[in-house]
């Protein structure tokens, strides 16, 4: 991966605002908006990147796994700036939870979305601000990363197919375990799998049925995008990954300009979090009623 240790010049979490020069407003205007060039390049050269090398892509997968609520961009300057982060908060959002950056610490440059505007054709657009946050491992913190959640196989299938966008069929033989098919807009399913072939099987064909309600959705577009859903899905729920292969990564994004790779990358993580959003609602509407149900008990 690329060394961009020194690119960026935004304060540590020790700086205060008497250690930074007194700018005008036209050479702070002037500062922030090379300080967002230079995030936006980076995303741009690391795009490129990480569709040259299939090791790399799946690195950068892994991240957005870990940070769906995050954009691609942002998940692409994530993966640039420290790979191994798993939870990340500005300074003050360690702050208010009795947590505390350590000394010296350079957090990992973002954007933000600001001020919102109203572009020609009528569409809402956003202004983008820098914003530095810092991982988990950056703090005082002893528990440095989340613990591993494991959900029952059976409680994570049923979440992944409760608010399905078309309907599910068994089947006595499917290739590759389930498949979406495009003009029966159904999925079917093959009997007698067990729980993680399911989910995996399963997401992938989930992932194609989201896709295919997009506009200009064909099957061969959908193909590797509702792959790398599906193995993000699998990343972010323990479910086994190791039979996913990313060694031969689509020629047309290789050759691409990095806003078409972004752009690509958006997509995918658009579907990935429409996916996860219907199954955190699931899961947590799950846990409520055990609970309920184990009160009753005692």
């Amino acid at each position: 991966m690329a060394n961009f240790d020194d690119l960026f010049t935004a304060p540590t979490a020790t700086e205060t605002q008497s250690d930074r020069p007194q700018l005008t407003k036209e050479e702070y205007a002037a500062k922030k908006k090379a300080e967002r060039d230079s995030l936006y390049a980076l995303a741009d050269e690391m795009a490129q990147e990480v569709m040259r090398d299939g090791e790399a892509f799946r690195g950068f997968l892994d991240v957005q796994a870990r940070f769906d609520r995050y954009s691609a961009t942002n998940a692409l300057l994530i993966y640039a700036q420290n790979d191994e982060a798993t939870r990340l908060r500005d300074f003050d959002g360690w702050k208010e939870r009795g947590i505390y950056v350590r000394k010296n610490e350079t957090g990992i440059s973002i954007l933000e979305a600001g001020d919102s505007y109203v572009t020609e054709d009528g569409r809402t657009g956003y202004y983008y601000n820098v914003k530095k946050v810092f991982d988990i491992s950056q703090t005082d913190a002893k528990r440095r990363r989340q613990p591993q959640v494991h959900y029952d196989d059976r409680l994570l299938l049923s979440a992944l197919i409760a608010k399905r966008p078309v309907p599910i069929e068994m089947a006595d033989s499917v290739q590759n375990g389930a498949v979406y098919d495009y003009e029966r807009k159904t999925i079917f399913v093959q009997r007698g799998m067990d729980g993680q072939d399911l989910f995996r099987s399963v997401s992938l064909a989930l992932a194609r049925a989201e896709m295919a309600q997009q506009e200009n959705s064909t099957p061969q577009a959908d193909a590797f995008k509702s792959y790398c859903v599906s193995y993000m899905l699998c990343r972010k729920y323990g479910v086994d990954t190791q039979g996913y292969d990313f060694s031969r990564l689509p020629d047309e994004l290789k050759n691409a300009e990095p806003q078409t790779i972004r752009g690509e990358l958006t997509n995918i993580r658009d579907t990935l979090q429409t996916m996860t959003g219907k199954m955190v609602r699931t899961l947590e509407q799950s846990r409520t009623a055990a609970q309920k149900e184990t009160g009753k008990e005692r």
